[in-house]
C-alpha cells in the first residue's frame, strides 16, 4: 500500500524530472486483490488531499466474455464528468475530444482508475492528454505498451492468510473461536487455498455458512476432492464489495482461454511437471521445444501472472526456474485430464522430462563416482557442477521417481532412482533417499523386474541404515542378498553382503557383521574389484574394532587405505584415514592417530565433505582433551560444529557446540 501511495503522490510543480504522463499499474493473477488495493489507495490518496478533483473509476471487465470497450468506457467517464443526454457528442471521435478537453481544463487534480484491464486497446484511448492528472490501472497482464510504473502483487504470506480468514469470521460473529481452537487446520486451509485472497474469501464465506462445523471439515473435503476450486465453488456464490461473484474456477478459466495456443499448451504441460519449481531446460524437455523458444513463451506467461520466474542467485536466464501457483497447477492438470488427446500429449511430455532427468542425473552421478582413469562424464566438468545441478533439480528428481507407480514410466523411474543414491547420501537427505528407493523398489516389483528390484532393495537398505532405521535396513539388505544369490549375480551379492554387514554392525551384532563383511571382501577379491574390496576392508575394520579386535582392525584399515590410494580414490582414502585413526587411538598409538585424523581432515575439506570433516575435527578435539589442551580442544569442537552445520547434521553440530561451551566454562 505504501509503495502504491508513493507512486500516486503528486510531484512538486518544479520537478523537471517528472514523467509527461504518470501512469501506475497494479498487476497480478486473478483473485490476488488488485481492485481492493487500488480502491483503498484511491481513498487514502483523496484523504491526504492529493486529488481534490476526486476519482473517476471504470471497471472494464477485461476478462469477461464481453469486456467493456474504450468507446463504451468513455461514455461512462463523460457521464461522471457531467456530459450526458443532449450534451453528449454524436460520434466516438468527438466524445474522446470532449473527454480530453474537460480533463485538460480541470484544475483540480483527478485520479483515473481503470480497473480490470486486459489489453492496451481498452486503456490507451482513455488516457488524459495532460500530466496534471494521475492514472491507475489494474490488470492480470503487465501493460508494456507504455513506460508504466508497475507493482506486481504476490500471494499473502501464511500469517496474513490466517489473519484474513480469522478477520472475516470475526466480522460476522465475534464469538467465532474456530481459528483459535483449530490453528493447525486454519494453516492447512490457507495452504490449500494457495494463500490467494479470493480463495481465502470464498473459504471464509463457506465457514460462515457452516458455522456449526469445524475448519478441519472443510480441509478434509478439499483434500478428498483434490481440487480446491471444485469445493470452494460448490456452495452458493456470494459477492465481494464490488459486486463481483466470489467464484474461483471462472477466474482461472478466463485467464487460460485468453492465451494463444502455444502458451496455453506450455501452461498445461508445466502443470504436469514433477516439482513445484522447474528449470528452463526441463520445461523445454516437457514441451519438446528449443530452450530459447521455451524461455520466450515462459516470459510471455509470466507477463500474464500465470507463471512466476524464480531466478537463481546469479540471475542467469539459462538456469532460471519457473513456478505455477498451486491453484493454477491443479486447474491445468484438470484441463489435461478431461480431454483424451491432451492426456496423451501430457503423458508423452512426462516421458520426455523423465528421460531428461535420467540423462543428466546419470551424468552427474558418473561425475560423483569418477576416479582417475575413468571415461570423463558428459556436461559436468567437476563435482561442484554436478552437485549444483542436482541441488537445483532435487525436488523434481525426487518427485519424478514416484511416477514409477505408473507402468509407462516404471523402467526409467527405477534407473533414475539408482542415479540419485550417492548424491542424496552425500547431502544427507536421508528422508528423500528412503522415499526414492522405496518408490523404486515398489515400481520394480510391480514390473516383475527382479534385477532392478534387488538393486532397489539394496539401495533402500542403505537409505534406511543412514536414517537410523537399522532393523528395517537389515531386512531390506537380506532381501537384496537373497535375490542376487538367486540370480547368480556374485558381484552385486558382494555389495549386498557389504551393506548388510555394516547394518549388522550398527545393530551391535558384531560377529555376524564380521562374517558378512568377510564374505563381501572375498567376493570382491575373487572378482578383481579392488575399489570395492577397499570399502569392504574398511567396513570390516570397523566391525573388528567393535568386537575388541583392535590390531586386526588396524591391519584391515591399513589394507583399505593402501587399496584406495592405489585406485586414486581420494575420498575413500579420507574415510579410511579417519577410521584408522580411531583404531590407532584405541591401541594407544596417539601420535599416529592424530596424524591419521589430520590426513582425513585435509582430504574431506578438499572434497567439501563437511560431515567427514566434522568427524575428523571431533576426533582431534577428543585427542586435545586427552592431552589436557582445553583451548585447542574447544577450537576443534567449534570447527566441528561449523562443519556439521554445513553438512546438514544439526544434532551433531549441537553436541559439538555444547562440548565447546562446557570446556570454556571449565577453563574459566
Amino acid at each position: 500500500m505504501d509503495r502504491l501511495l508513493r507512486r500516486l503522490a503528486p510531484a512538486p510543480d518544479d520537478d523537471a524530472t517528472a514523467l509527461p504522463l504518470l501512469i501506475s499499474a497494479v498487476t497480478g493473477m486473478g483473485g490476488i486483490g488488485k481492485t481492493a488495493l487500488a480502491v483503498e489507495a484511491a481513498h487514502r490518496a483523496r484523504a491526504k488531499g492529493w486529488f481534490p478533483g476526486g476519482t473517476l473509476f471504470v471497471d472494464l471487465r477485461g476478462y469477461d466474455d464481453n469486456p467493456v470497450t474504450a468507446d463504451q468506457a468513455v461514455l461512462a467517464l463523460l457521464d461522471a464528468l457531467g456530459v450526458h443526454g443532449p450534451d453528449l457528442p454524436a460520434t466516438a471521435a468527438r466524445q474522446y475530444d470532449t473527454y480530453r478537453k474537460l480533463l485538460a481544463e480541470r484544475q483540480d487534480r483527478t485520479l483515473l482508475v481503470l480497473d480490470n484491464v486486459s489489453g492496451p486497446s481498452q486503456y490507451l484511448p482513455l488516457l488524459p492528454g495532460t500530466d496534471h492528472h494521475r492514472v491507475l490501472i489494474t490488470s492480470r497482464d503487465r501493460p508494456d505498451a507504455l513506460p508504466v510504473r508497475v507493482i506486481d502483487l504476490e500471494v499473502l504470506d501464511p500469517d496474513e492468510s490466517a489473519a484474513l480468514v480469522t478477520r472475516a469470521l470475526h466480522e460476522a460473529d465475534e464469538r467465532d473461536d474456530r481459528p483459535a481452537r483449530e490453528p493447525d487446520a486454519l494453516r492447512e486451509l490457507t495452504t490449500l487455498c494457495g494463500h490467494l485472497p479470493l480463495a481465502l474469501q470464498i473459504a471464509a464465506a463457506m465457514l460462515r455458512r457452516r458455522r456449526h462445523r469445524g475448519i478441519a471439515s472443510l480441509v478434509a473435503e478439499i483434500k478428498k476432492a483434490g481440487d480446491p476450486a471444485a469445493v470452494l465453488d460448490n456452495g452458493t456464490p456470494g459477492t465481494d464489495l464490488y459486486g463481483r461473484s466470489l467464484v474461483l474456477r471462472p477466474v482461472l478459466e478466463t485467464s487460460y482461454r485468453r492465451l494463444p495456443p502455444d502458451q496455453a499448451r506450455l501452461l498445461r504441460l508445466l502443470a504436469l511437471a514433477p516439482g513445484a519449481e522447474t528449470g528452463t531446460e526441463a520445461v523445454a524437455a516437457l514441451a519438446d521445444l528449443d530452450t530459447e523458444v521455451t524461455l520466450s513463451l515462459l516470459e510471455d506467461l509470466a507477463a500474464t501472472h500465470l507463471v512466476a520466474p524464480v531466478p537463481d542467485s546469479a540471475g542467469s536466464a539459462s538456469v532460471l526456474r519457473w513456478r505455477l501457483h498451486d491453484l493454477v497447477r491443479v486447474f491445468g492438470a484438470g484441463v489435461v485430464a478431461r480431454d483424451a488427446g491432451l492426456r496423451e500429449e501430457g503423458e508423452a511430455a512426462r516421458e520426455r522430462v523423465l528421460a531428461f532427468y535420467y540423462r543428466w542425473a546419470d551424468a552427474a552421478d558418473d561425475r560423483l563416482r569418477w576416479l582417475p582413469g575413468m571415461v570423463e562424464p558428459e556436461r559436468f566438468a567437476d563435482r561442484g557442477e554436478a552437485l549444483a545441478w542436482l541441488d537445483s533439480e532435487r525436488a523434481g528428481l525426487v518427485a519424478a521417481v514416484s511416477w514409477g507407480r505408473e507402468e509407462r514410466y516404471a523402467g526409467t523411474a527405477v534407473r533414475l532412482a539408482e542415479c540419485l543414491g550417492v548424491y542424496l547420501d552425500w547431502r544427507r537427505y536421508f528422508d528423500d533417499l528412503v522415499t526414492v528407493m522405496r518408490a523404486a523398489q515398489e515400481a520394480a516389483h510391480r514390473a516383475r523386474d527382479r534385477y532392478n528390484e534387488a538393486a532397489a532393495w539394496n539401495n533402500l537398505g542403505n537409505a534406511l541404515q543412514e536414517a537410523g532405521r537399522t532393523e528395517e535396513a537389515i531386512d531390506a539388505l537380506t532381501r537384496a542378498r537373497d535375490q542376487y544369490q538367486a540370480a547368480g549375480d556374485r558381484h552385486n551379492e558382494a555389495a549386498a553382503w557389504h551393506n548388510l554387514g555394516s547394518a549388522l554392525g550398527k545393530a551391535g551384532r558384531a560377529e555376524e557383521a564380521i562374517d558378512a563383511l568377510t564374505r563381501a571382501r572375498d567376493l570382491f577379491q575373487a572378482a578383481g574389484d579392488r575399489y570395492n574390496e577397499a570399502g569392504a576392508w574398511n567396513s570390516l575394520g570397523n566391525a573388528l574394532q567393535k568386537a575388541g579386535r583392535t590390531e586386526e582392525a588396524i591391519d584391515a584399515h591399513t589394507r583399505a587405505r593402501d587399496l584406495h590410494q592405489a585406485a586414486g580414490d581420494r575420498h575413500g582414502e579420507a574415510r579410511t584415514w579417519n577410521n584408522l585413526g580411531v583404531a590407532l587411538w584405541e591401541a594407544g598409538r596417539v601420535k599416529e592417530a592424530i596424524e591419521a585424523y589430520g590426513q582425513a581432515l585435509e582430504v574431506c575439506r578438499e572434497f567439501e565433505d563437511w560431515y567427514g570433516a566434522g568427524q575428523a575435527l571431533q576426533n582431534l578435539a577428543l585427542a586435545h582433551e586427552y592431552a589436557d589442551r582445553p583451548a585447542d580442544a574447544r577450537t576443534h569442537w567449534l570447527q566441528a560444529a561449523d562443519a556439521f552445520t554445513r553438512a546438514g547434521a544439526p544434532a551433531e553440530a549441537t553436541k559439538a557446540r555444547t562440548r565447546a561451551t562446557e570446556l570454556n566454562e571449565t577453563d574459566t
